[in-house]
C-alpha cells in the first residue's frame, strides 16, 4: 500500500529507480549487527541461525566484500505509517521493484486499469480484469507457470481452477513451475 500522492522516483532519463520493499531501518540494523560481529571475528550462519567464527579467506576480507555495502534509505520504499498507506499500486519484482501502475484506492479500479492498459502479467502476456482482480486480492502471483509444456502468466494461471491452491501454498509439482513474480506494493518478497 502507498499514499495516494506517491510518485515512484525516476532517473534523469525517465525510467523508474528500482526500490527494495521492506524496512530500511530493520535491514540497516541487521547490517550493523553483522558488521559488529564481523569485527569480532564472527559471521552469521543463516542455516544454523547462529554466529560462527570466520574461516579461510573470510578472515582477511572486508565486511562489505562479504555482505555488500551498508543499506541506503534511497534504495528502499519509504516507511509510511499505516494511516498513510491507503492506495494499491502494482509493482514487479524482477528488479528490486518498479511500478506497473499508478496508485488506486480500490482493488477494482487497479484491476480495471491493468486490464484496460494491457499491463504486462509476464513478458508480452497480459490478463483479464477478473484475473488481475484475483491477483490483487491475493497480493502475489508468480510471473509465469508452465503446465504440460504450455507457458502462461502467473496471473492467468493462479486464476485457473486448481492452480490457486498450489501457487498460494508455495508448493508445485514437476508440471507447475513458478518463475519470479509481479506483486502488489507492500508484499514484495525479500530479499531480492
Amino acid at each position: 500500500m502507498v499514499p495516494p500522492t506517491w510518485n515512484h522516483p525516476k532517473k534523469t532519463d525517465g525510467t523508474y529507480i528500482p526500490l527494495y520493499d521492506g524496512s530500511y531501518t530493520e535491514r540497516a540494523a541487521e547490517w550493523d549487527e553483522e558488521y559488529a560481529q564481523w569485527q569480532l571475528g564472527f559471521r552469521r550462519n543463516y542455516a544454523a541461525e547462529k554466529w560462527v567464527p570466520k574461516e579461510g579467506a573470510e578472515i582477511g576480507m572486508d565486511f562489505s566484500e562479504w555482505n555488500g555495502r551498508r543499506p541506503s534509505p534511497t534504495d528502499y520504499m519509504p516507511e509510511w505509517t499505516e494511516a498513510e498507506k491507503t492506495h494499491l499500486m502494482m509493482y514487479e519484482t524482477t528488479s528490486e521493484g518498479t511500478p506497473l501502475s499508478p496508485p488506486f484506492e480500490k482493488a477494482e479500479d487497479l484491476a480495471r486499469w491493468l486490464a484496460d492498459t494491457g499491463a504486462s502479467a509476464f513478458g508480452s502476456m497480459t490478463a483479464t480484469y477478473e484475473q488481475w482482480l484475483g491477483m490483487v486480492g491475493r497480493r502475489w502471483a508468480p510471473s509465469a507457470i508452465a503446465i504440460g509444456g504450455h507457458l502462461m502468466s502467473g496471473v492467468e494461471a493462479t486464476a485457473a481452477q486448481g492452480i490457486v491452491t498450489a501457487a498460494e501454498s508455495g508448493s508445485h509439482s514437476d508440471a507447475t513451475e513458478p518463475v519470479d513474480s509481479p506483486v502488489a506494493a507492500g508484499d514484495v518478497p525479500k530479499p531480492h
